[in-house]
Order: C-alpha cells, then sequence, then structure tokens
C-alpha cells in the first residue's frame, strides 16, 4: 500500500459527565504515509490514548466522535458502524501500555497468539499455534515452543510485552499503533524494546504511530513529530526539522526536562511550572498560556491555530519560540519578572533539589 495510508481530519473526542463535557481531543489533523513513523507526544492527559483509541473503534459507546478518519480509500468510522470486526487487529492493530491488562492470564501464551490467526485469517489449530512460535521468535522470544505453553504470569515484563508485539503482528497489519509500549519497563529492556518495533517496522513495511510522553524516545525513530497538549495539537514536524527549529514553547519545555548524559553530575531537573488543564475547563485562549514563558495578553483571550513555518511544520502559537514575536515576548517577561498569566518568571530557571548522599561508602 503505497501513499497516504491513515488521513485524520477534524478529530474531536467528548465524554459527558455530571461536571459537563469533557473534551478529550479538540480537532485533531494529521496524515501518515504508509512504511512511516508518526511520534505523538505529550504529558499524561493530553489526548494522545484517546486518540489512538478512536482509531481503534475502542471508545466505550457514551464517548461521542466527530470528524474523519481514512484508510487508504476507506471510512473507518463507516467499517465501525458497519461492525466490520476483520479490519482491527488484521490491517490496524495497537500495543497497550500494560501487557498484564491486554492478555487474558488465565489462557496460555500460544492460545492467544493463535486466536486472532484462527479468527481472522481461518487458520486450523495447527497452521495457528506453528505460526504462532514463529512470532515468538520472530521477536526475540528465547525457546519459543516452551513460552507457547506458559502463562503470562510466567513471563518477564519484557517478555510479556514482546507476547504482545507478537499478537498485535500475527495477521500482518499496514498499521501498528504503539501506545507508550515500555511503560514500567527497566531503561535497558525499554531500548530493546523499542528497537524491535522498529525493525519489524522496516522489515514488514508497516506504518506506525509510536506514542509517547518522551522526545527523546521519538528523536530517531520517527518520521515525523505531533506535539499534544490538553487535546489539541501544538506543534507537528519532520522530526529532523522539530528539533533543530522548534517553534512551540511547549515543545521546548518538554525537551529542556530531559536529563541529559553530558551535562555533569548531580546537575538539577527542569520541570515544566504548573499543571495541564482540566480538559473540561480548558481556557478560551491557548490552552498552554497559563504555564508558558513567552505568553502574552492576546495569548490569554485568543486560541491561536495552526501556523505553518514551511517543509510540513506547523505550530499553534502567538509568540513562537525564535521569532522576532517570541524573543520580544520573553524578553518582556523577563523584564517583569512574571508572564502574562501571572507566572512568576523564576519558576522557569528553578529546578528539583536533588539529594546529594555523598561519594559512594560515605556514611551518613
Amino acid at each position: 500500500m503505497a501513499g497516504t495510508l491513515l488521513s485524520v481530519q477534524d478529530l474531536k473526542v467528548g465524554f459527558r459527565t455530571e461536571q459537563g463535557v469533557v473534551r478529550a481531543v479538540d480537532g485533531v489533523s494529521f496524515d501518515l504515509e504508509a512504511g512511516q513513523t508518526l511520534g505523538v507526544v505529550g504529558e499524561s492527559g493530553s489526548g494522545k490514548t484517546v486518540t489512538a483509541k478512536a482509531l481503534m473503534n475502542l471508545l466505550p459507546s457514551y464517548a461521542h466522535v466527530e470528524g474523519t478518519v481514512s484508510f487508504g480509500d476507506r471510512d473507518v468510522f463507516a467499517m465501525a458502524a458497519n461492525r466490520e470486526k476483520h479490519f482491527w487487529g488484521v490491517e490496524m492493530t495497537m500495543v497497550f501500555q500494560d501487557p498484564m491488562t491486554s492478555l487474558n492470564p488465565v489462557k496460555k501464551v500460544g492460545e492467544q497468539i493463535a486466536e486472532s490467526l484462527r479468527v481472522h485469517l481461518k487458520k486450523s489449530r495447527r497452521e495457528a499455534f506453528a505460526e504462532a512460535g514463529d512470532l515468538l521468535e520472530q521477536v526475540g522470544i528465547p525457546e519459543p515452543g516452551k513460552r507457547l505453553t506458559q502463562y503470562p504470569h510466567e513471563l518477564s515484563g519484557g517478555l510479556r510485552q514482546r507476547v504482545v508485539i507478537a499478537m498485535a503482528l500475527a495477521c500482518g497489519p499496514h498499521l501498528l499503533i504503539a501506545d507508550e509500549p515500555t511503560t514500567a519497563l527497566d531503561v535497558t529492556v525499554q531500548k530493546h524494546i523499542l528497537d524491535l518495533l522498529d525493525d519489524l517496522r522496516r522489515d514488514r513495511g508497516m506504518a506506525m504511530i509510536l506514542i509517547t510522553h518522551d522526545l527523546g524516545v521519538v528523536k530517531g525513530r520517527a518520521d515525523e513529530i505531533m506535539v499534544m497538549y490538553a487535546g489539541h495539537t501544538m506543534e507537528e514536524a519532520p522530526t529532523a526539522t522539530l528539533f533543530s527549529e522548534m517553534r512551540h514553547p511547549y515543545t521546548e519545555a518538554l525537551l529542556e526536562t530531559i536529563p541529559k548524559i553530558d551535562t555533569p553530575s548531580h546537575t538539577r531537573l527542569v520541570p515544566i511550572p504548573g499543571r495541564p488543564p482540566e480538559v473540561i475547563e480548558i481556557p478560551d485562549g491557548c490552552p498552554f498560556a497559563p504555564r508558558c514563558r513567552y505568553s502574552i495578553t492576546r495569548c490569554l483571550t485568543d486560541r491561536p491555530g495552526l501556523t505553518s513555518h514551511g517543509s510540513g511544520h506547523s505550530c499553534a502559537c502567538h509568540a513562537p519560540v525564535g521569532t522576532p514575536s517570541g524573543i520580544e515576548a520573553r524578553a518582556a517577561n523577563e523584564s517583569t519578572g512574571t508572564t502574562a498569566a501571572g507566572l512568576d518568571m523564576d519558576q522557569f530557571t528553578r529546578k528539583v533539589p536533588v539529594i546529594d548522599f555523598g561519594p559512594p561508602g560515605a556514611e551518613g
């Protein structure tokens, strides 16, 4: 499948609650080419997972969904209405954050992988189990024959995540959505899982949507990056462009929170001041304005739309980083010591305290 594989236009997802309508996703649009990787980045609550679940038709019945989603020349929401169950899990599939909630604890690993092959591809039991063993080998699980007969609780977290990946790949999908696939895994295991996903994507010619809160994860793995905040797209650009010419203050703030390997020992972390807004009470202006060092009066009243910065780079900001308006806004806030939202500029340089336990072997 060549060309644009997935096209999402003005996607909106709302949930009605006693307090009002939660606008979890509000007007998100993007295109994904066949064989490419889109990184979706943002803090918890930014709408990343809800976007993915909308694509996978996994939202609860009380969710209100608007917009259009096209997979090739097919309408995804129309397929959902027609209950075309052989689309999800076959052509579009998903790897979830926690493998223990994705796997059935009372069914053996082999049975769970073979089930999708038997249901969707009509394989015989013998064929499905043989292919399940091959899939476990492809995802780097040692002794695949033995693992087929084990239950999920008998495997480590890293092996369980590999099993979930094998299940997702069983039917040869064109698009894989990986929703923070390394949550709660050791750092070294995280790298192995991410490298595995990248290798499998390349070998199989799949497209992938990689969801994470860490810009460092997608830097060397995504072709394009979309930064989300409070259900909105803040910035979207080719990966190299985003890191060399980032324009949104939120993108800049996310990058600053990443610990850097070349910084001196005991360098203190740089947090983003404040906290994300309640999506039930998103302010009229830019949702990031109350936490932004560049915020000006206009940011508090007028919500910025996505503006092109050339070469597929767009940003929703009235005072983009590195532009004359952004430089002027930051300088003005530094001169007064506060942002337009009344946030103390000192908070942007204040660091999280680090406890110094002294040299190894030192007694307290």
